[in-house]
């Protein structure tokens, strides 16, 4: 079932849309700002957003950029949403990377039909569901870890550390990329838990565990 984020700060407009998405068999989350979708995008990605442009505290434009300028969302399934009715306003949208865009105001009906062909057309392909390296396999579906074909059982936040890192295999991840991931912040002072989280992370992969390597001062590599 796939999950749909919906951020608008209209409390009418967003619960009819939620209402709409749930009745079709959608997973959702309702956001007003783009603070709390932010920090919700950091502990778990959607299959989908609505972003509403005009929001308080950022422009859905600049948050669209952001989104596709960060390689964990740089793919993120995003229908913009807006009262703007100018040709050159949706063409900016669609410039920046928007898949597609719904003008206010719109039929229940128009959402869901536009809701399932984004998802259609951006349904992953089965090898991008199954993370592998060596005898580590992830896979995202069944929300399961094996090692040398043994179940390995993490924590939810290992779970999402070994996802990022086998997501970025080969290339150095930095603390502060893992921190705002994963924990959903830039604060110094969760370091020490990133290391205890590596540490353990380590231990529960047996001799797999010494492919994260350690790259100091920096961060931490999967090889």
């Amino acid at each position: 079932m796939a999950l749909i984020y919906v951020v608008e700060d209209d409390k009418n407009i967003s619960e009819i849309e939620c209402f709409a998405l749930k009745n079709s068999g959608y997973d959702i989350e309702a956001f007003p700002d783009a603070a709390s979708f932010r920090v919700r995008l950091a502990e778990r990605k959607p299959d989908l957003v609505l972003l509403d442009i005009m929001l308080p505290d950022e422009d859905g434009l600049t948050i669209l950029s952001k989104l596709r300028k960060d390689k964990e969302t740089s793919k993120l399934p995003i229908i913009m949403i807006t009262a703007k009715t100018a040709e050159i306003d949706k063409v900016k949208g669609l410039d920046m990377g928007a898949d597609d865009y719904l003008t206010k105001p719109f039929g229940v009906m128009e959402l869901i039909s536009r809701v399932k062909a984004l998802l259609r057309r951006t349904e992953p392909a089965e090898a991008e569901k199954v993370l592998q390296i060596g005898p580590i396999v992830l896979d995202v579906e069944k929300h399961a870890v094996l090692v040398e074909g043994e179940h390995c059982d993490l924590t939810y936040k290992e779970y999402e550390l070994l996802k990022l890192l086998l997501m970025n295999a080969g290339m150095v991840t930095k603390r502060d990329t893992i921190l705002e991931r994963v924990w959903g912040t830039d604060y110094e002072g969760e370091s020490r838990t990133l290391d205890m989280h590596i540490k353990t992370l380590r231990q529960k992969l047996g001799a797999a565990g010494s492919r994260i390597k350690t790259v100091r001062n920096v961060g931490y590599l999967l090889e």
